[in-house]
């Protein structure tokens, strides 16, 4: 987008010729910023309710750091999943409010803490194991402002546990549902409630788990209904799902 469309954009909206949402509608496709090794969207929360997330997995401690520092002049909440400790010492250097949440993999920085809602964000998991991954999504629902209440090692093994958390359950608006070995979890989850439950199977499991496809297809195959599955270890995508959710039934209210 040049600079002389936004002229013209911006000319023809205080002259009237465009409505505020006719003209927010352009400024939505605002161009990226090119780093060479990376091109930052400055613009996706204004498209998607929060600014373009850094996977940190796979580039070095200098890219990180780069693209954290882009992005943290333009916007407010910041926040980095897969990230290591090499990382987070280095960004939080430079930024000494960046926070490293070190069993999540995740930094964050995080300019006010506001809820957008009275809404509740449920995180089971069905046991100890698989708490990095719901940590991962815990603090991803937590920076995107979300309130979040976590429910750990409640498996259908010990089912009197689940059920011991009962009135949390029920008082959610969605529910994150994180398992590994079978994956029975979410079925049981699914078949008490009737909001949206987001399954995440985990890697945790032995041989014939196969890394977490077994309970992926467990999940798949769930015949409790309201059930969404994301992938192996995403607890940053069942967040970012659980977002979409709140902020669309929040625009209906």
């Amino acid at each position: 987008m040049t600079e002389d469309f936004m002229r013209s954009l911006l000319n023809n909206y205080k002259e009237g010729h465009l409505s505020l949402t006719e003209a927010l509608k352009e400024l939505k496709k605002l161009p990226y910023e090119d780093l060479g090794f990376a091109k930052i969207d400055h613009h996706r929360a204004m498209r998607n309710g929060f600014p373009e997330v850094i996977f940190c997995q796979g580039k070095t401690v200098d890219q990180v750091a780069k693209i954290f520092k882009t992005l943290a002049e333009h916007n407010k909440n910041i926040l980095g999943t897969r990230a290591n400790k090499e990382m987070s010492e280095k960004i939080i250097k430079e930024f000494p409010q960046a926070k490293y949440h070190e069993m999540a993999g995740i930094i964050s920085m995080i300019h006010k803490e506001k809820y957008i809602s009275d809404k509740k964000l449920l995180i089971l998991t069905a046991g100890t194991a698989d708490m990095p991954v719901a940590e991962e999504a815990a603090i991803t629902a937590e920076v995107m402002g979300h309130r979040v209440e976590r429910v750990y090692d409640a498996g259908v093994a010990g089912i009197h546990r689940l059920f011991n958390s009962y009135d949390k359950i029920e008082s959610a608006s969605v529910i994150i549902v994180v398992a590994g070995m079978e994956g029975a979890l979410a079925s049981v989850v699914g078949g008490l409630v009737d909001v949206p439950v987001i399954a995440v199977p985990t890697s945790v499991g032995y041989g014939a788990h196969f890394n977490g496809l077994a309970p992926l297809l467990s999940m798949l195959n769930s015949c409790a209904t309201g059930i969404g599955v994301v992938n192996i270890d995403n607890g940053y995508g069942a967040a970012a799902l659980a977002d979409t959710i709140i902020r669309v039934s929040l625009k209906k209210e």
